[in-house]
């Protein structure tokens, strides 16, 4: 698993900038600092919603799997890539939930941290409260890959969350209301 788990951050690395940029619908990166002002979280106006499927008011999908094993119907459409930052982001949770996200999900969906971006609950069953947010946004997608890298290279997290920190306090939106790791 832990083979499987460095592969899939490699490969993450080679297409994130793609993936996002697509997702996003943006063509600039973090590198210039107003490439997140005008930033549009908004879901399609027209989207199908299965069974089994809930439309927040803000306009994020969310699904429930029964593990984070499994990944949510809403991710069958989208890149591998994707589909790949998912799974990392369903067997991170432990780094996720210390990491905050600056893209505007704090006020614009009521996130805490970049976890919610992905997944909204870890339930003590297990099963998975899956969040779509993350497939419209570079800037999630950006910290949850950088902030598991980190972690795999030996950053704590207190390192990790300075990091992010000094990444995105310029040139993006407030951060979402993390706790700072101890």
């Amino acid at each position: 698993m832990k083979k499987r788990f460095i592969y899939i951050l490699a490969a993450l690395g080679l297409v994130l900038s793609a993936c996002g940029n697509e997702a996003a619908g943006e063509t600039d990166t973090h590198e210039d600092e107003a490439s997140h002002e005008g930033h549009d979280h908004a879901a399609p106006a027209e989207r199908e919603v299965k069974e089994g499927q809930t439309v927040l008011p803000n306009g994020d999908l969310q699904e429930v799997t029964a593990s984070a094993e499994e990944l949510p119907s809403f991710l069958d459409d989208k890149p591998e890539d994707m589909q790949l930052v998912y799974q990392v982001a369903g067997s991170a949770t432990e780094i996720l939930e210390w990491m905050p996200c600056y893209c505007g999900c704090g006020d614009s969906a009521g996130h805490k941290s970049n976890m919610n971006c992905f997944i909204s609950e870890v339930r003590e069953d297990g099963s998975i409260v899956w969040d779509d947010h993350g497939t419209r946004c570079l800037v999630c997608l950006e910290i949850a890959v950088e902030s598991v890298k980190m972690f795999q290279d030996g950053m704590s997290l207190k390192e990790i969350r300075e990091a992010i920190d000094e990444t995105y306090n310029e040139g993006y939106a407030e951060p979402t209301p993390t706790p700072m790791p101890v």
